[in-house]
């Protein structure tokens, strides 16, 4: 039997725990017998889980022999690693034991470096800082899960619950996966990823810029229909000077950065008005509605329609 083993760090986020006990406790195989054996297992003998103390009946020698081990989310992703965890999270690696983390699970992974050159998520709030913290990681913030093979990262809360359907269809296939899924009341496969659901704020601005000035402007005229030649005469400066002053202050080129601020107008738009999708793509500056359809889904993961009926 698959044995998985979910890891209870000091400050544990409890939902982020129970999601893979609970799914795969109660994943069956076609003939009704148990799909997987779950051990929950920490470091000491009481782990803080905020609103109660966890006592696990495993200590980390419970991660010796498991086939799958899980990281929860911890509620400070910046606490150390203990070393002692650390060393035993990058043996099981060594021994070819699948490793996945759920929400800021992905911090604690990191920190083992087991995560290094590699593509990962987490919660899309906390991918900035997992991306300045492991400059090595390249961090993904719009999708649900990401798969490395033996290393997969999880973004927040309920992609949990996609990771570990995934992970279920993997190991025994689709029908196995959708009875699972069916009693979690979860969908097999939700449509877009976590992109859909960020905040709709602006897009980033380093503070004390020199792009401030221009940025701010951008934001007021986002309808217009713009070109780089325009952004640079805007901001007084060659299309050379200006696509390096953004790469080095926003990590992203002027285009993509307006693109990314039309998309989060247009979320905003399709959250709080009843204007038709060919409306909202012309007030935030796209040419067709055709155009505008295509690029909100590369950004968010699902269409503007989809987009409404889940947030209008």
């Amino acid at each position: 039997m698959h044995t998985v083993a979910v890891l209870a760090l000091d400050q544990v986020i409890p939902f982020d725990l129970s999601t893979p006990i609970e799914v795969f406790t109660r994943t069956r195989l076609p003939d009704g017998r148990p799909a997987y054996r779950v051990r929950v297992c920490a470091e000491r003998d009481e782990i803080d889980a905020g609103a109660f103390t966890l006592r696990a009946p495993w200590g980390l020698e419970g991660l010796r022999g498991a086939d799958t081990i899980i990281v929860p989310g911890v509620a400070d992703p910046t606490a150390p690693l203990p070393p002692t965890v650390r060393d035993a999270l990058r043996s099981a690696a060594a021994d070819g034991t699948r490793i996945a983390s759920i929400c800021s699970g992905t911090f604690p992974l990191a920190a083992t470096g087991l995560l290094d050159g590699m593509r990962v998520t987490t919660h899309w709030i906390a991918a900035g800082l997992l991306a300045r913290m492991h400059p090595a990681l390249d961090v993904d913030p719009d999708v649900l899960y990401v798969d490395n093979g033996l290393l997969l990262t999880s973004a927040g809360a309920a992609a949990g619950l996609d990771l570990c359907l995934h992970m279920i269809r993997r190991d025994h296939g689709s029908a196995v996966a959708a009875d699972a899924a069916r009693l979690s009341v979860m969908p097999l496969e939700r449509e877009g990823g976590q992109a859909q659901f960020i905040v709709h704020d602006h897009a980033p601005t380093p503070q004390g810029s020199d792009l401030d000035a221009l940025l701010a402007w951008l934001r007021d005229n986002l309808g217009r229909e713009l070109t780089l030649a325009d952004l640079a005469a805007r901001s007084g400066t060659s299309t050379r000077t200006l696509i390096r002053r953004f790469r080095d202050q926003t990590g992203t080129t002027p285009l993509q950065w307006l693109h990314r601020a039309r998309i989060r107008q247009a979320q905003h738009l399709l959250e709080t008005t009843d204007h038709s999708v060919e409306r909202i793509g012309t007030q935030v500056g796209f040419g067709s509605s055709t155009t505008f359809r295509d690029r909100f889904k590369r950004t968010t993961g699902v269409s503007p329609q989809t987009y409404r009926r889940s947030f209008g």
